[in-house]
């Protein structure tokens, strides 16, 4: 799967990032390789294999979930951003994009 110019730099956008027309080109052949890489792991036969989350043996250690009351306002968290706000919503795409 090649991704187009348009795909990559709608990516930077959501992600915030500024890229050159050259690290266009390099981030499209890069993210397409990552995506026939992913296209190919699902040939990969799954039939009989336990499920699992990981293989460490590790256990996840839980804290008790409490709000706090940081005093901060919806208002304030929407202004932190550089792109537009719509609605109490940012804008990260454009409408005829």
């Amino acid at each position: 799967m090649a991704l187009s110019p348009a795909q990559v730099r709608h990516i930077a956008k959501l992600a915030r990032l500024e890229i050159s027309d050259a690290e266009v080109e390099k981030y499209a052949r890069e993210l397409s390789a990552i995506l026939d890489y992913v296209e190919k792991l699902k040939e990969v036969k799954t039939e009989g294999v336990e499920p699992t989350a990981q293989v460490t043996g590790q256990a996840n250690v839980f804290r008790s979930d409490v709000i706090e009351d940081k005093g901060i306002t919806t208002d304030a968290l929407l202004a932190t951003s550089p792109l537009p706000i719509v609605e109490q919503q940012i804008e990260t795409a454009s409408a005829h994009g």
